[in-house]
């Protein structure tokens, strides 16, 4: 597989994609907390490996980290582009409030309830903390794999595994209050609720 991306063969890009896109869709939303940036990156993190294909080498395991790493950065873009936009809109007068008539279902409402709070207290680490939980937890990447999608040495990849369960740890301590009248799902309920998955070695 990876010859034939490195070469150009687009069954075996097309294959790549069939793959690995909902696993880099995922991991852009956990990054971004966005539904239709994630969908961006996972556009242009294909784009961008295609372009760069020819970095690939040909001995090696799975491109998945490869793919990650891509939309890490892109995602680091991501959030950059919406900070300005958001100092943008800030200086700017507020319209007037219209009501939202937008069809909703109540499951989706809840999902972006829960995914607003987790994505508030992965706010509260640090980036590198961020990207290296989400590759190592939720993307299901081993130290190595992560480092590889980093450019790092492994050993800061355990280092800010480690510190970032610690902190997120703290943190639903910290906010952790009795179930609102309503059964929204609080911050802490969010963290307590993430997926954990034992690093492999």
């Amino acid at each position: 597989m990876r010859r034939r991306v490195r070469e150009g063969d687009r069954e075996a890009f097309a294959q790549l994609y069939e793959d690995f896109a909902r696993a880099v869709y995922n991991h852009a939303l956990r990054l971004t907390g966005d539904w239709s940036t994630a969908e961006e990156i996972m556009s242009d993190t294909f784009l961008a490996a295609w372009r760069t294909r020819t970095r690939v080498h040909e001995d090696g395991g799975s491109l998945l980290p490869w793919l990650l790493g891509i939309a890490t950065h892109k995602a680091d873009n991501a959030r950059r582009a919406q900070r300005r936009r958001r100092l943008f809109l800030a200086r700017q007068p507020q319209p007037p409030a219209q009501e939202d008539f937008a069809p909703r279902t109540m499951g989706r409402i809840d999902d972006a309830r829960r995914l607003l709070a987790v994505h508030a207290a992965l706010g509260r680490l640090r980036r590198q903390e961020q990207e290296v939980l989400a590759l190592c937890v939720w993307s299901g990447l081993d130290s190595r794999q992560t480092a590889e999608a980093l450019g790092i040495a492994v050993g800061p990849v355990r280092s800010r595994l480690s510190r970032a369960r610690k902190k997120l740890a703290r943190f639903a301590e910290e906010d952790r209050e009795p179930p609102t009248a309503r059964g929204e799902m609080t911050r802490a309920a969010a963290i307590a609720a993430l997926p954990v998955r034992e690093e492999l070695t």
